[in-house]
């Protein structure tokens, strides 16, 4: 969003106040295709796995029915390319991060929604919370101004050229206006919406504390595998072991901010439950509670292992209707799958109710 320079010095000021920058359209490179997933879920597919937890959220946390998953993705594909460093976003106007926030307009929107002790536009959950809550507050601008028009079209100009304009227009500014930024941005953003348009927010039956783990750990798909990575307070980088952790030749783990089986299982019941670490040891725990394959419920715990229960090698958590939610191998996401194809069926050794 490359800021907008008027002739007057007052009018600049004003704008400055309401104005991210604007930003021309960019392409995702290799490494960010890489990191791509297309699994849908939440109405949201094809955006890199470490936006995804936070797009969800802030579309969440919005009460307009407007600010969609896709929208958000789109927007930020627009902004960015869902690019992080400060080599590749930062605008020669000064927009910063993902979301392309300007430093006065930051001052307004930033948070610190990651909880990592810093408001940062590069941290990605701080920027696509502060991209959510501030284009919230543009969709109720644009129902409560009487301007007639897309909502979403009205507060994504806002977003671009910031709310004065659209003010001054009556509406989404013209071609006319600052070269065609801003009307193209508005075009170009609800064009891409059907490329991040996934299928509906997965959902579970149930209450008790075997429900709520499920949906915790839905919460997260689309987060990285990342072995020994994650724990009760979420992901986490790993590590690798001489075995395990490696992607392609290298070690992916150490480099990855993600969960493994085990503790995508450990931070979806810990609210209620303080499982163990490891997939063997959470077998152990919960052993006295063995449950058959025809009689599971929600929340279940399924092992699988290479023979014995000292050779336990991965857990999953039952998901209703013949699923189950896991965090499957390194280069892998958290995701949903048929519990007939989650591991080798001749792998699986039993499941428990914890």
């Amino acid at each position: 969003m490359k800021t907008l320079i008027k002739a007057a010095a007052a009018v600049v000021a004003a704008l400055l106040l309401a104005v991210t920058a604007l930003v021309g359209m960019v392409l995702i490179d290799d490494e960010a295709r890489a990191t791509e997933i297309s699994d849908g879920g939440g109405g949201l597919r094809g955006v890199p796995a470490e936006f995804r937890p936070w797009i969800l959220r802030a579309s969440k946390e919005c009460s307009e029915r407007e600010l969609t998953p896709a929208l958000l993705a789109a927007q930020l594909y627009q902004e960015s390319g869902f690019q992080t460093s400060r080599a590749r976003a930062t605008s020669d106007k000064g927009a910063q991060g993902p979301a392309q926030f300007i430093p006065a307009t930051w001052a307004t929107w930033g948070r610190d929604s990651d909880g990592n002790g810093e408001v940062s536009p590069w941290d990605i959950g701080d920027a696509v919370i502060a991209q959510g809550r501030m284009m919230c507050s543009l969709l109720k601008d644009a129902k409560s101004s009487g301007i007639t028009g897309d909502p979403r079209a009205l507060a994504l100009a806002g977003y671009n050229a910031g709310w004065p304009a659209v003010l001054r227009f009556g509406g989404v500014p013209p071609a006319s206006f600052a070269h065609g930024e801003t009307y193209r941005y508005v075009r170009i953003i609800l064009g891409l919406m059907p490329r991040f348009q996934g299928p509906g927010l997965f959902s579970v039956s149930g209450s008790g504390d075997g429900a709520d783990a499920v949906r915790r750990a839905a919460d997260r798909m689309g987060t990285p595998y990342a072995w020994g990575g994650g724990g009760p307070n979420g992901p986490g980088t790993g590590f690798c072991d001489g075995t395990n952790g490696y992607l392609n030749g290298r070690c992916s783990a150490s480099s990855t901010v993600g969960f493994d089986c085990s503790s995508l299982v450990m931070y979806a019941y810990w609210p209620s439950l303080h499982l163990p670490r490891t997939a063997a040891v959470q077998y152990g725990a919960t052993s006295n509670h063995a449950v058959s394959r025809e009689n599971l419920k929600v929340g279940d715990l399924l092992f699988w292992s290479h023979g014995g229960s000292s050779s336990i090698y991965h857990v999953a958590m039952y998901a209703g209707d013949g699923n189950v939610i896991h965090a499957p191998r390194t280069g892998k996401t958290v995701s949903i799958v048929p519990l007939a194809s989650a591991m080798p069926s001749s792998d699986y050794f039993g499941a428990t109710r914890p």
